[in-house]
């Protein structure tokens, strides 16, 4: 890692999150794979199962219950699965318990599929890497509200909304009523709903209030209410329901016990109760999931007091009132969907059955019903989407967006102003600059640097606790609701040595304003200045100094940034470059302490642990993925260090563009309206060149006149053109393409039409010997100038038509196999006999003799050794499995060719070039070095912007950046300057002399 000269004031008090957490710990949560299944909590899939089953047939003669699921591995690897086209994903097994008059056994059932997140918390679909952006959504619980009457008059309303089921609404009319809406759409007196619930009769309806008072609100509910009993009000809200229907008062009862007290059908969630007790005062129990009667009390209650001018309306745009839907959360909602289709398929199934002493699982269940929902949630939901994948940033800023569109959630059309404006509940949690500027502005959000997401799904952010005018050392997450009744001072506030405030008078946030308060009443302190900001927006220097606008830009364009040939991390930093590099996965860690024993371009060895590097590869889009090694032979390396760069990466450090010689001054019109002047030097020196792959790929299929063939044997095609392709028609890896280039021949059966009269004749004459056959090879389309550094081959596997050559292969590749398993069970089995020597205190051909079942540590040690190796066994199985069967290929495809072209891009007028202030422009014209303006000792100048692009523009930090990365070039230092917390300019003049250049 670099060394930097950080201008930062305040010390880091606590260290940033892990900026994935958001994916990966959500999606362990639903799956819980590595957990024993006694152990499991009663959340993700576990609370699905639990929730569906048991399920039992309409007579109950017949009842399944869950027992407990297990993922089992994965067929193939995260790389296989890219280079395949396939989906990285765990086969899923249930057991249940099948109870029968006859008999009850235990079962297990295998479900399909569920994919698996890789460590980075993506996900492979179909050889695609894929993210589900979390949705921030209106929170389930209560809500209250005002309108305005067409007469001028303020109407409130409060709402009770489930997490799923019936909305149920209390309104005002314009005759002081308070009338229940069902399900916003059918109307009845609030009073009716009560009787049903439980207060039959006037009296106890307005004794349920409280005796003290009477609200002249009920009496005049009471007066419109037409039924006097429990049974008149449940016919009347039947007959308003289901008005087609006759009145029965058992069906009466089932509908409306369906609509709020049934827990399959009504659902509040923890959530929804959490916000009901918050707004309501009550004490009720978080797994109380269903409606009950002081609830609907309460909410009415709370609803007349509101008339009364007491209480409070609720901010629906107000953090405390929406929650984050995250990846675990949403696919757990595909699993209930999913299995409720097959709780109804299996009932149906059941009713059909006579004969229960053949009755199987595999007779019931219908595990596509599961499958095909998890699959169509990932390839097609408009929350699973394919990654940006540009440079690291663009990758981790996907992972930690926040999107309030998506199903359930907002609509671009019906979004109004408020919805999109920044929300003072939104500070440490979202980020108020980057969000998009097209139709989705404040629609689609980042989180804050050190935000979270509890277990309610509401957003928290941590705050240093302040006793008695004295900063602690405890840190404390709180949601929006909580903070906003606290007096929270910032986290430049200065303190003395011992963490008291040093300022008679601490600037704070209290409800939305600034007061300046006493040290003693101060109750909280941030902990960062970043934690207002997104990560994205933390990696601009001087960001406090530009307007928001452009660092709005800024941010989003940083994105854009493309990796390049040879990167280099900024002079000016802000600190944060190296967690942003790492977190990402770009980067390549040490798991464990050691010295290197091996390393070349594509891999690296540390003690026993091998790191194979990615060369060359593509990435979502099409930018070129290389790591490469920044270890040498013999070097010591600790736990954790960095031992390779990846895209965009130097020294472990973000590095997203170069650093280059800029003055801001206006030559001959060229960088007039933000266009750029740069030095031919850019474009010798490969400055500003990167390289892109690009993909190419052809089939061989079955047609109904016969099989394509993949060959070299093309008709009327020159030695020349075929030079570069071996006896398959296939392209050598580091052949030069050019527009044009045959990249894999191929040759297709021709239909009797498209004979000519001329080859009729021939056939006629010869018989089939003429080739009835036509070119449709793959070749390189215009403009593809580069290199092949890739192919891959896949084709079935014909048992009994292997050529020579092939079953050379196949076995070459099984001794590979086997000699690494060989290696890696050697490796256990030495690790075992040394640890139990260990532990008994004897040698380790002692300890082989020895018979371990008296002594249970032993005993359980060897076998978590004998289960590590009956798990390498199974794996080494598989693999050879894969060998001998071949790639598995969709129907009537017999071979597939992919071909990976990497093309060198060098900058060019018309590209668009950018800082980190949100200052871009397009390069209008690239001047030789010699016609460049240069600086006094004769340095020419490498880009030239306008400076009229900085007043208007109030991006101000673009200059302190400048000033500082000169001083800072001169002298040979890099340095950092976190935002809000950065270099004074002060500091900037300070370094500036000390390099020896002006003011």
């Amino acid at each position: 890692m670099t060394e930097r000269k950080n201008f930062a004031k305040i010390k880091e008090v606590y260290k940033l999150p892990n900026l994935l957490e958001l994916q990966t710990a959500s999606y362990g949560e639903f799956l819980q794979a590595d957990v024993q299944p006694d152990k499991r909590r009663n959340i993700g899939l576990q609370e699905v199962f639990n929730e569906i089953f048991p399920i039992e047939s309409f007579d109950r003669q017949v009842c399944l219950n869950f027992l407990s699921y297990f993922a089992g591995k994965p067929k193939y690897t995260v790389d296989e699965c890219r280079k395949r086209a396939m989906t990285y994903a765990a086969p899923l097994k249930v057991r249940f318990k099948l109870t029968t008059p006859v008999e009850a056994k235990e079962q297990e059932s295998y479900f399909g599929e569920i994919p698996l997140m890789t460590e980075t918390g993506t996900f492979i679909i179909n050889g695609d890497e894929r993210v589900v952006v979390s949705q921030l959504q209106r929170s389930p619980g209560v809500s209250f509200e005002e309108e305005l009457h067409p007469t001028g008059k303020k109407l409130f309303y409060g709402r009770i909304i489930p997490y799923h089921g019936a909305w149920l609404e209390f309104k005002y009319d314009i005759s002081e009523v308070i009338i229940a809406y069902v399900d916003r759409k059918r109307s009845f007196p609030a009073t009716q709903l009560l009787r049903i619930i439980g207060y039959t009769s006037d009296d106890d309806i307005i004794n349920a209030f409280g005796a003290q008072s009477v609200y002249p609100q009920i009496l005049n509910t009471l007066k419109k209410d037409s039924a006097k009993s429990k049974e008149e009000a449940l016919a009347d809200f039947y007959r308003k329901m289901r008005p087609t229907e006759p009145v029965t008062p058992d069906a009466a009862e089932k509908l409306f016990y369906r609509l709020f007290f049934d827990p399959r059908r009504y659902d509040l969630a923890r959530v929804g109760r959490f916000i009901l007790n918050r707004k309501l005062g009550l004490d009720v129990s978080l797994d109380k999931r269903i409606l009950d009667a002081p609830t609907v009390i309460k909410v009415i209650e709370y609803l007349i007091k509101l008339k009364d001018g007491t209480g409070e309306i609720d901010d629906i745009d107000h953090l405390g009132n929406r929650r984050i839907k995250t990846v675990g959360e949403l696919v757990q909602n595909q699993v209930r969907i999913g299995l409720t289709r097959m709780e109804r398929s299996i009932r149906e199934r059941l009713a059909v059955m006579s004969e229960f002493s053949s009755l199987s699982l595999h007779h019931l269940i219908n595990s596509k019903l599961l499958s095909n929902q998890i699959k169509d949630f990932f390839a097609r939901s408009q929350l699973s989407q394919f990654m940006d994948q540009v440079n690291p940033l663009a990758e981790m800023t996907h992972k930690r967006r926040l999107s309030a569109l998506g199903p359930g959630g907002l609509s671009r059309e019906r979004a109004g102003f408020e919805v999109r404006d920044i929300h003072p509940s939104h500070y440490g949690r979202v980020c108020p600059i980057e969000t998009p500027e097209g139709p989705n502005i404040g629609l689609i959000a980042s989180l804050s640097t050190y935000a979270r997401v509890n277990e309610l799904g509401l957003l928290e952010t941590p705050y240093r606790e302040v006793k008695e005018g004295k900063v602690t050392k405890k840190i404390e997450y709180l949601t929006a609701d909580i903070d906003e009744q606290k007096i929270i001072a910032q986290a430049n506030a200065a303190l003395d040595e011992e963490g008291y405030f040093q300022d008679k008078g601490v600037s704070c946030r209290l409800r939305g304003d600034f007061p300046k308060v006493e040290p003693k009443k101060v109750e909280y302190m941030d902990v960062s200045p970043k934690q207002l900001v997104s990560v994205a927006a933390s990696l601009i220097p001087f960001l406090e100094h530009d307007d928001a606008n452009r660092a709005l830009m800024g941010s989003n364009m940083q994105r854009q940034a493309v990796p390049l040939m040879v990167s280099e991390a900024p002079l000016v930093a802000t600190g944060i470059e190296h967690k942003v590099a790492v977190d990402s996965g770009a980067v390549v860690i040490a798991k464990e302490e050691g010295k290197v024993t091996a390393v070349d371009a594509s891999s690296i060895t540390i003690g026993k642990t091998t790191y194979e590097l990615m060369k060359f590869r593509r990435s979502n889009a099409d930018t070129c993925i290389n790591q490469n090694p920044l270890v040498s032979l013999g070097e010591k390396v600790e736990k954790g260090q960095v031992i390779a760069d990846g895209m965009s990466t130097e020294g472990g450090e973000l590095a997203l563009g170069r650093n280059l010689l800029v003055a801001f001054m206006p030559w001959r019109g060229y960088n007039f309206e933000d266009a750029i002047l740069i030095s031919e030097k850019i474009c010798k020196e490969d400055i500003f060149t990167s390289i892109h792959v690009e993909e190419f790929q052809i089939e061989a299929t079955e047609t109904r006149l016969g099989n394509e063939e993949l060959t070299r044997d093309i008709a009327n095609v020159s030695e020349e053109n075929l030079k570069d392709l071996d006896k398959d028609g296939i392209i050598r890896i580091g052949a030069e393409v050019h527009a044009g280039t045959i990249l894999v021949g191929r040759v297709t059966p021709k239909t009797e039409t498209e004979l000519s009269s001329e080859e009729r004749l021939m056939r006629a004459i010869f018989g089939e010997k003429s080739r009835d056959v036509r070119d449709t090879s793959l070749v390189a389309p215009p403009g593809v100038e580069g290199v092949v550094v890739e192919v891959h081959v896949f084709q079935r596997k014909d048992r009994g038509r292997k050529s020579k050559e092939e079953k050379t292969q196949e076995q070459a590749k099984l001794r590979e196999i086997r000699a690494y398993y060989k290696q890696e069970i050697e490796f256990v089995n030495e690790e075992k006999w040394l640890r139990l020597s260990k532990l008994l205190g004897v040698d380790k051909d002692k300890a082989e003799r020895m018979d371990l079942s008296s002594n249970d540590e032993a005993k359980g040690l060897a076998d978590s050794f004998d289960e590590q190796l009956k798990e390498l066994l199974a794996d080494e199985e598989q693999e050879i499995e894969k060998v001998r069967r071949g790639d598995e290929l969709p129907p009537g495809v017999l071979k597939r060719v992919v071909v990976y072209i990497a093309i060198k891009r060098k900058v060019a007028v018309g590209d668009k070039l950018a800082g980190r202030h949100g200052n871009k422009g397009v390069i209008a014209r690239i001047l030789p070095d010699e016609d460049m303006p240069f600086l006094a000792d004769g340095t020419p100048l490498e880009v030239v912007l306008n400076p009229l692009g900085v007043p208007s523009r109030m991006n101000v930090g673009q200059i302190l950046e400048t000033h500082l990365g000169w001083a800072a070039k001169t002298l040979g230092i890099r340095v950092a300057s976190p935002v809000f917390d950065g270099a004074t300019e002060q500091e900037i003049k300070d370094m500036l002399k000390k390099a020896g250049l002006s003011e």
